[in-house]
Formats: C-alpha cells, sequence, structure tokens
C-alpha cells in the first residue's frame, strides 16, 4: 500500500471526523472509533494482508448505521468506491455463487468489485442472515482479505474496509427505556456475539452499538434536511422564511418508531415542495412563510 498521500487526501482525512459529525447526528459515542480506524488504515498504520479496517455496525433501523457508511466513504474515496450487499438476498448455499462464479470462468459480484476498484468499502448489510458458506467468505476477506473465485483468480481486498450491519438487538434496544447506555451495549453486543460466529466477532476491528435518537437529535436531523431544501429552492428563486412550529411537525410526520429517521428525507422534500408548489399554483409568488395549517395537517406558504 502507498504510505504517501496526495494533500488532498490528507485534507479529506483530516476533515472525515467533521463530515461524519455534520451527517450523522446523535452518535458521538461512535463515530471518533470509526475514524480512529480509517485515519490508521489510509495511513498505512495497520497490519499487511488484512482489511484496512472493519467494523459491526449494531442498532435500531435509521439510526445512522448504513449512513455513516455512505458519508464515510464519500468522503474518503467517492461514491463509486462503495459496493453493498443485502445479505437477506444470500441466505442458500447456491448464491455463494452469485458472489464468487457460479461456473468455471465467472467473476461473480466480488470479481466485479476488483475489476472496478482497488480500495473502497465493502458493505454486507443484515449480515446475520446470510447462509453459513457465505459467511465463510466474509470469514476469508476479515481474516486474510483474500478471496479465491470461479475463474481461479485470487483477488486482493486489502484496500479495502469491510463493513458488517445488523439489527440484532435493535428491539430491545427501542423497549428498555429506563437501562444506562452501557447496558445496552454490553447487552447488544452479548446478542450478536451469539448470533454471529465467534471466529468473524473476533476478526472484526470495532463493534460499534448505534443508540436510538432522541427527539432533540430527530429535531437535528429535521432541522439539516430542511435547510438544505430551503437552500435548494433559494437557488430556483423560492426565498423561504421558517415558522417555529415547522420542524416539530416534520419530525412527526418524518420520524417512525421502527424505521426512524430513514423516511425524514423524503418526508421534508414532499412536505416543502407540496406547499410550494399549491403556492405558486395559486399565482402567488415565489416567496413566503413556511408554516403549518393545523387543520389540514400539511405545510402551507403564506
Amino acid at each position: 500500500m502507498n504510505t504517501t498521500l496526495s494533500d488532498e487526501k490528507l485534507e479529506r482525512l483530516r476533515k472525515v471526523d467533521g463530515v461524519l459529525r455534520t451527517e450523522i447526528r446523535g452518535q458521538n459515542q461512535v463515530l471518533p472509533r470509526v475514524v480512529s480506524v480509517v485515519q490508521r488504515g489510509e495511513l498505512s498504520l495497520t497490519k499487511p494482508a488484512r482489511p484496512r479496517g472493519s467494523f459491526l455496525l449494531l442498532g435500531p433501523t435509521g439510526v445512522g448505521k448504513t449512513e455513516t457508511v455512505v458519508v464515510l466513504t464519500n468522503q474518503i474515496f467517492g461514491a463509486d468506491k462503495l459496493f453493498r450487499f443485502d445479505m437477506s438476498e444470500f441466505q442458500t448455499q447456491e448464491s455463494l455463487g452469485l458472489l464468487l462464479g457460479a461456473k468455471l470462468g465467472e467473476a461473480g459480484y466480488l470479481g466485479a468489485v476488483r475489476q472496478r476498484a482497488a480500495e473502497g468499502s465493502l458493505l454486507f448489510d443484515e449480515a446475520e442472515k446470510a447462509h453459513p458458506r457465505v459467511l465463510d467468505i466474509m470469514l476469508q476477506l476479515l481474516d486474510a482479505a483474500r478471496i479465491t473465485i470461479a475463474t481461479g483468480q485470487t483477488l486482493d481486498f486489502s484496500g479495502f474496509y469491510v463493513w458488517l450491519t445488523s439489527n440484532i438487538g435493535s428491539a430491545e434496544l427501542m423497549t428498555l427505556q429506563h437501562s444506562n447506555d452501557a447496558t445496552l451495549e454490553r447487552h447488544v453486543l452479548s446478542r450478536a456475539q451469539q448470533a454471529l460466529r465467534p471466529e468473524i466477532f473476533a476478526r472484526i476491528t470495532e463493534k460499534l452499538v448505534f443508540g436510538r435518537l432522541s427527539y432533540e437529535h430527530q429535531l437535528e436531523i429535521a432541522e439539516k434536511f430542511l435547510s438544505r431544501e430551503v437552500e435548494f429552492l433559494a437557488a430556483r428563486g423560492h426565498t423561504l422564511e421558517l415558522d417555529k412550529s415547522v420542524l416539530p411537525f416534520l419530525v412527526r410526520k418524518g420520524f417512525h418508531p421502527k424505521l426512524g429517521a430513514r423516511p425524514m428525507r423524503d418526508a421534508v422534500e414532499k412536505q416543502v415542495g407540496d406547499a410550494l408548489a399549491e403556492h405558486l399554483l395559486a399565482g402567488k409568488n415565489s416567496g413566503g412563510r413556511l408554516q403549518v395549517d393545523e387543520s389540514r395537517d400539511c405545510l402551507i406558504v403564506s
């Protein structure tokens, strides 16, 4: 691995902590540990013949696990260097062929990844759902960062970060309201260790538990998406002022007990866009004050 980084790459590496904290809200207990692994990995301070780093991200849906991988990969490598696999699609032994090639001469998904990139992120969502033979492949990646595919080639993945996400224990995280964070973390990690094979669990660099999002963090997330939407519309000549009732309304529309903040971006775009569209279709000028119409349960521009 090249130990001499360009000035641009070094600057991206220095900024990664700030970028993650801006984009991922309510998870400051885990983000420094992610940054630590990635900075060591990019500066070639990790052992050779292993991935640059590996992570198990645990916690409920919609609290920032996958978004952390997306933001970090974009910051360090660019958006085209994230390769994502939904392990619910790899629950049979036959699905092994999808990854490695089903017959002699086929490269499979992992072969296609290496044809496109020498570095980046491999993201395995819902890792616990994978067939045991598929988990064997993950173990090889974590252990030696080398995989042999159906073409006969042995591929080197030491330039990649390996990310596993899982919702193991997340139901307890959502229901055990009165337990402290340390107790919840121990409980979830214990559940994950039981569900994933011990040898896989032991080889992962960082096991991180993403917590529930408090109402304050939900407001922060809504504010982040709202400010971006307002900027987007302002660039098109539509200037909006915001009433203080808008953010709580958007949290109510965009946060779901089971999906977390995942629907928030769509809710903000829909609610604000519908309000402005109605305003413009009524023949009014493009500016105005965005506020809640309680009687119609929607946003309006007044």
